[in-house]
């Protein structure tokens, strides 16, 4: 019999609630003016969001790998897209971005050794 629980990770929960810090950032933190950052940070919390959502309902591994990206893409896209001066828009993004990329591959590294039920 399956619990509530089975197959959801602390880490989607985890990654989900990044998601939404990372879409409200520029708001609360200020820099909502500025485009890139602003369109980075709420297209990647989309994303995340979505996959974090797609795991909790029916855990998939490559999830966990598209998030490792995402957080990925946001430490690099500071520099990638020209925002290094943005203060507040660079600190979100490196430390989300993180946040992402370690939570997303400690799920990668639970579910790796994690005993598998044979059927």
């Amino acid at each position: 019999m399956l619990t509530a629980t089975e197959g959801r990770r602390p880490q989607d929960i985890c990654n989900l609630m990044i998601a939404v810090l990372l879409f409200i950032s520029p708001w609360v933190l200020g820099f909502v003016g500025d485009v890139m950052p602003t369109r980075n940070a709420w297209i990647v919390g989309a994303v995340l969001a979505i996959v974090a959502l797609a795991a909790l309902s029916a855990f998939a591994e490559w999830e966990e790998w598209v998030n490792v990206v995402l957080g990925i893409w946001l430490m690099i896209a500071p520099w990638m897209l020209g925002f290094t001066g943005n203060y507040n828009a660079f600190w979100t993004h490196v430390v989300l971005g993180a946040l992402t990329a370690a939570v997303s591959a400690w799920a990668v590294w639970d579910y790796r050794h994690e005993p598998h039920a044979t059927a």
